[in-house]
């Protein structure tokens, strides 16, 4: 399935950068991503998938209620294991499921809104989300460790690389 295979890729794409970036420069806070590190992206980006598994089982999302768990920001060795974890549950056989989505957007209100949505729709939405961290990544990482090969596709959307295709055809 395309859904499942777009996942996989995104996070083989990730546990790459994190086998290849140093301890210091994963925690290292870029000028360019507003003080924030790579670590810190790759922590937001893992704990969305993290909130999609937790809300199937309980049949309702809420990416608000993230752990922000700052060891996997900090500890390269756990992000890559949180990766292999979250790959083998993107990557199990399962059905669609009906799912609730828990959102609250007024600053001064958590009382939330629900939706309904699905677990197919929220796995694209985890990859549309993962891709936009990932384009944000990249910019830290040429700052941070530009030693490190990211192919050119990393954080970049599907879309713009047919486009770009048509284009230089």
């Amino acid at each position: 399935m395309q859904l499942i295979h777009a996942c996989d890729s995104i996070l083989l794409q990730l546990a790459h950068v994190v086998n290849q970036i140093s301890d210091a420069d994963f925690v290292k806070p870029a000028r360019s991503l507003g003080s924030s590190s790579i670590g810190q992206h790759l922590r937001h980006t893992l704990e969305f998938f993290t909130c999609l598994e937790h809300g199937l089982t309980a049949g309702v999302v809420n990416y608000d209620k993230r752990g922000h768990d700052r060891v996997i920001e900090q500890d390269r060795v756990l992000a890559r294991e949180v990766i292999d974890r979250i790959r083998v549950f993107v990557t199990t056989p399962r059905h669609d499921q009906h799912l609730q989505l828990e959102v609250a957007y007024l600053a001064d209100s958590e009382v939330p809104v629900t939706i309904a949505t699905n677990y197919l729709r929220e796995l694209t939405y985890n990859i549309e989300h993962a891709v936009h961290h990932m384009a944000i990544m990249k910019i830290g990482l040429r700052e941070v460790a530009p030693y490190i090969h990211v192919p050119l596709d990393f954080g970049v959307a599907v879309s713009t690389l047919r486009h770009q295709q048509r284009v230089a055809s």
